[in-house]
Formats: structure tokens, C-alpha cells, sequence
């Protein structure tokens, strides 16, 4: 089907990112931009600030040595100072690409021969000492700059520099050189490539998808398109990982579109907390995120007492009844709309101010899969969440749900601009200025991505007759049972997920005669659970045997089964009794358990659950 052509978007008339970033930088410098906590207090930025900063560290590259073209990677956590470096290198005519803060030394060697960045940025002396155990194999590499010295007074090496070195290098060089930024700006054209974002690497190494500026600049332009109006007084969180595209598009260049206000966590744990705090408008979530904060609220329930209970089950039936018609765009009645107002003041909106989710406008859930029931569960709560889809490799956003044009259970309906189709064996295929330019320095996988001007996505799919797009699986992902059921285990796999007390989970059964699950259990969630029930446990691994949480987990399926076909329901599970991490290889940074890896390093438990009859 074609897409409505895209309308007209104020970007003030510029065709690549640097030039927009500049542009908002000295059109408005005194607006607040960003936002970050300096020993414990919120310290603002304005764009005046960002811009400067960005100028003296591309200016320090420039001084180095840094030529059109050449790559530069990232390694930190969320902060200023990341962006600082992105924009920098971005206007310097760099290209930069962003490196996992919870990737080994042996990743980090990879990422940087493969995209052969000449300068690395590292956030503090733990990021440091994972290049510096690898750097004899990284011959590419010039410079290391570090943003944070604790730890390091003394330490002394003729490749490494402080990210005060650079700017000050930076700031004696535009002062030399007037007019030399702003031509280094004007080098860059819309078909170049300004970002290389890498993909998680579930199947093999990580691919380095190559971004241009017209990606970019086609997706900043989407804020608008899509119908969110964001105004710039309107605040956001930021801590999803900004080397992801999910971050970086919607987060970061997104903030070009709108000039709103980026606050970023103090660090991933922080992040319930840091939500309390800056209450967005904005919160960009993967599924993960989303289903944790509604766990909360579920654990909170059963502690309290039982007159809460009964006004939280009858303030959230109100606010189901409200939302169905709100969702099908429909009209509220005045009397349902005056009880769901009382009990929201009352009940719901208390619920939401614990979270830092009563000032959201918009929330916005992607990256993975999600239940339809956390969907309508939020929208009960007062909270307007829309999911949409999109892949590093289509720049992040290829449908949306909007106001207005909502369907639960779908990834909304296609951008304007963008093309969408479906292959004879129903996998979803994109077109349009947003689709990447490829993958660094693997041809063949490029050409296996892009056939005949169309992105072929890996996601199997079905599109309505209102334009409503649905993902059934990962064409990989498809079970295909003994008995020849074609079973897509997302779907059970995102209601197992609605549990509290999962946080992942992975469906098996192709070629077997009945569905089994690797569970992997919500570790605090779980924990409080044994505390309140006395249940003696050591460490993780003990918990996860202790024979009253197999019989709570137990519980948790049979709840999930009810929903599905007898041949889809889930026979025998095992839990993985390992307290995972985006450190472990089996999770993706954004907690995603990956498929392929988990089925082989379990393929005992597998086994075990195959071995007798179910």
C-alpha cells in the first residue's frame, strides 16, 4: 500500500543534521536544552551551552587530525557529554557510532577495527581500561579521550587525553581559524553516511548499519507527521542506551524537531527514581520498562490493605470502561466521565505520581514486542500509550499509533512517507527516504537486506483493511510443531511477560510435539515474594529451585494458558538460574533474551523438559 506523501516540516530549511543542530544552537541559544543532576542538584544547559561545547570538541578533533569522513565511536553511559561528542564529530564531518557501555574489551576491539574509528571517547577509567587491554589490536586508533579523570590523577600515556584537553585544544583552534567550522558544517550532503548504528548481533557478529543524514533528517521530521505535537517546554528522560536507534533518534535528534527539554538518569538503576523527579511529558520505553513499572504498582497493591485493593479495582474498571471508548474514538458519556474523574483524583492519579507518570502526555513503547493488555492497562491509568515499530535499518519509525488512529494490539498504521508491503510469505517490507544505506563492510548481507528497493525486515506480518499493521513473529522465530501447527511464540511469550513475576521468557517447540518455556524469573519481585512467604533461599540460583516459586511460576503459566489453543499452551517450563544482565551475552542492552543463544547454552534444560512425556 502507499503511504500519504509526507507534509511540510519547519526545519528551518536545512538538509542535514549538523546544519539543524547549528541552527538551533545560534537561533536560540539561551533555551534550556538539557538537563543532568551535578551532585545531586538538576543542572541546566542551554542550546547556547550544547552548541558551544559540540564546536570545541569537533574543533579539538579538527585540530587532531580528524578528516571528512572518518569514524569516531562513543563509549558511556547517557550524559551530556556523549552528545557534546556526537554533535561534534557530526558537525566536524565525522561519523560517529556509539559502543554499549556494557560491552567486554573483546567487543569494543571489534566495533572499532570493524567501523576503524580514529578516535575513541570513553566515559571514565572503567571504559578506559577496556580499550587499553586491547588497543596493540586496534592499529586504527589515534587518540582516546576520557570524559571523567577520577581515578586516573597520575596516569600518564601519550594516546590518551582528558575531554578538558580537547576543548581547550578545540577552543585555541576556532579562535585561529575563524570560519572554519562553519565551513566543515557545510561539507556534509544529505546521501552521506553520519551515523553507524550496530545491531544487538543475536545471530552472529554485530552488523554496523549505515545511517545518512537524509535518514536522519526524514525521521526528525516524523515528530510532526505522525501527529504527537510536542511543544519546547515539554521535558523527557533519557536512558535508554544512546548508541541504540530507539535513543538516539527518538531521543536525541528528535529534540532537533522540537527544541523540548532531554533530562538524562543518573544511571540505570536511578531511573524509577529519576522518573519521580523530572515527571515527563515524553517517556520513549522498550517493553521492558513499561512491564517493571506496572509490576511495581502490582506488588505495591497486594502489600496494602484491603480497602485499597477494593478502590483500586474499581477505579481501574472505570478507567477501562472510559479508555475502551477513548481508544475506539468514540465518545465518553457525562456520567463516566464524571466517576472515572473522581476516581482518578482519588485513586489512579496517586498511582501515577508514585510512577512519574502524571505529567506524561506521551508514552511511547517500542523495540519489542509488547502485551495488548499492559497497552489497555495504561490507558486505563490515564496513561496515553502508543506503540510503533520501526528497525535500526528503516532509522527507527515506520508505523505509529496516534491519536485518534489507534488500534491495541497493533503497530499502528504506516508513516507518511513510507511505503509498506507484504512478501508472498507474509513478511513485512519497507520503502522509503528513512531505509539505510547499508551494512558496513558486508555487502552480502546488505544485498540480502535490500531487494529490489524494498527492506525486507525479518518480521512476519498482516495489515488490515483501515491500514492497522500487526506483527505475528520473527520469520526465524516461527514454530512449525511435530504435528505441523505454525505457532508464534511471541504472542506467549508477551503474556507470560504480564506476570510480575517474569521478567522474559523463551517459547520452544519446533519440531516437537508440544510447546515448552525457559523462564527467567523478576528477581526483586520474586525475592519479596519469598521473603513474604518465608521461604529460605541462599542466592539467585537457590531461589529459582525453592519449590514454592516453581509453584508460584506454575501458577503464572497456567494464567497465560487460559488465553491460548490447547496446542499452544506451554507444557513444562524450567527457569534459568542465572541472575542475568546486559553484561551476560545471552541478553540484548535493552534486557531482550536472545533467542538463538539461549535455546543453545540451555539446550540441557531443553532437553530435560523433552525427556518424558508432558
Amino acid at each position: 500500500m502507499n503511504a500519504l506523501e509526507p507534509q511540510a516540516i519547519d526545519l528551518a530549511g536545512q538538509a542535514t543534521v549538523p546544519a539543524l543542530f547549528w541552527h538551533r544552537a545560534t537561533s536560540r541559544p539561551d533555551k534550556m536544552a538539557l538537563r543532568e543532576k551535578d551532585r545531586g542538584i538538576w543542572k541546566a544547559y542551554t542550546w547556547g551551552d550544547y552548541g558551544e561545547a559540540a564546536k570545541a570538541v569537533g574543533c579539538g578533533l579538527i585540530a587532531l587530525g580528524l578528516q571528512p569522513g572518518e569514524h569516531v565511536a562513543i563509549l558511556s553511559d547517557n550524559n551530556k557529554e556523549w552528545l557534546f561528542c556526537d554533535f561534534g564529530v557530526l558537525c566536524a564531518a565525522g561519523v560517529s557510532t556509539g559502543i554499549y557501555p556494557t560491552d567486554s574489551p573483546a567487543q569494543v576491539e571489534y566495533l572499532i577495527n570493524d567501523c576503524d574509528a580514529k578516535y575513541l571517547f570513553v566515559e571514565d577509567e572503567e571504559q578506559l581500561d577496556k580499550i587499553l587491554a586491547v588497543r596493540e589490536r586496534t592499529p586504527g586508533l589515534r587518540k582516546i579521550i576520557v570524559f571523567e579523570l577520577e581515578g586516573l590523577r597520575g596516569f600518564c600515556d601519550p594516546q590518551v587525553l582528558s575531554l578538558a584537553e580537547l576543548v581547550a585544544l578545540g577552543e585555541t583552534h576556532a579562535r585561529q581559524h575563524a570560519g572554519a567550522w562553519e565551513g566543515r558544517i557545510g561539507l556534509s550532503k544529505p546521501g552521506d553516511v553520519a551515523i553507524i548504528v550496530y545491531t544487538s548481533g543475536t545471530t552472529g557478529p554485530s552488523k554496523g548499519a549505515m545511517l545518512t543524514h537524509r535518514n536522519i533528517m526524514f525521521q526528525i521530521g516524523a515528530f510532526a507527521r505522525v501527529g504527537l505535537p510536542v511543544a519546547d517546554t515539554d521535558e523527557a528522560l533519557s536512558f535508554l542506551p544512546l548508541c541504540h536507534v530507539a535513543e538516539r533518534l527518538g531521543g536525541c535528534y528528535g529534540q532537533l524537531a522540537t527544541m523540548h527539554i532531554v533530562n538524562f538518569a543518573e544511571a540505570p538503576d536511578t531511573v524509577p527514581q529519576n522518573l519521580r523527579e523530572v515527571a515527563p511529558h515524553i517517556l520513549v520505553a522498550v517493553p521492558r520498562v513499561w512491564e517493571k513499572l506496572y509490576s511495581a504498582v502490582t506488588i505495591q497493591l497486594k502489600e496494602g490493605t484491603r480497602l485499597g485493593r477494593l478502590a483500586y479495582r474499581a477505579a481501574i474498571a472505570l478507567g477501562r470502561r472510559a479508555s475502551a471508548c477513548e481508544v475506539a474514538n468514540k465518545p465518553v458519556s457525562y456520567a463516566l466521565r464524571g466517576a472515572r474523574a473522581i476516581a482518578d483524583w482519588l485513586v489512579l492519579r496517586n498511582i501515577r505520581i508514585a510512577l512519574g507518570l502524571n505529567r506524561i502526555r506521551w508514552a511511547i513503547t517500542g523495540a519489542a514486542p509488547i502485551s495488548p493488555d499492559l497497552i489497555a492497562w495504561y490507558w486505563a491509568m490515564g496513561v496515553r500509550m502508543y506503540e510503533v515499530y520501526g528497525q535500526t535499518e528503516n532509522a527507527g519509525l515506520a508505523t505509529s499509533n496516534n491519536p485518534g488512529m489507534l488500534k491495541i494490539g497493533s503497530i499502528g498504521q504506516v508513516e507518511p512517507g513510507t511505503e509498506i508491503k507484504l512478501s508472498a510469505r507474509g513478511e513485512i517490507l519497507l520503502r522509503g527516504p528513512h531505509v539505510f544505506k547499508g551494512y558496513l563492510n558486508k555487502p552480502e548481507q546488505t544485498a540480502e537486506a535490500l531487494q529490489d528497493g524494498w527492506l525486507h525486515t525479518g518480521d512476519v506480518g498482516a495489515i488490515d483493511s483501515q491500514g492497522f499493521v500487526r506483527i505475528t513473529d520473527r520469520m526465524k522465530d516461527i514454530i512449525i510443531t511435530a504435528g505441523g501447527k505454525n505457532i508464534t511464540p511471541s504472542e506467549i511469550e508477551n503474556e507470560l511477560k504480564f506476570s510480575p513475576y517474569i521478567s522474559d521468557a523463551v517459547v520452544i517447540g519446533d519440531k516437537r510435539h508440544y510447546l515448552t518455556c525457559l523462564i527467567m524469573i523478576d528477581h526483586d519481585n520474586v525475592v519479596k515474594f519469598a521473603q513474604e512467604k518465608n521461604v529460605p533461599f541462599t542466592n539467585y540460583a537457590s531461589l529459582c529451585r525453592a519449590s514454592q516459586v516453581q509453584e508460584l511460576i506454575a501458577h503464572e503459566v497456567e494464567v497465560a494458558n487460559k488465553k491460548f489453543a490447547r496446542v499452544e499452551t506451554i507444557k513444562k517450563f524450567r527457569l534459568i538460574d542465572q541472575l542475568l544482565t546486559a553484561e551476560d551475552e545471552e541478553l540484548t542492552p535493552t534486557m531482550k533474551l536472545k533467542r538463538s543463544l539461549v535455546e543453545k547454552k540451555y539446550g540441557s534444560l531443553i532437553q530435560d523438559m523433552y525427556a518424558l512425556p508432558a
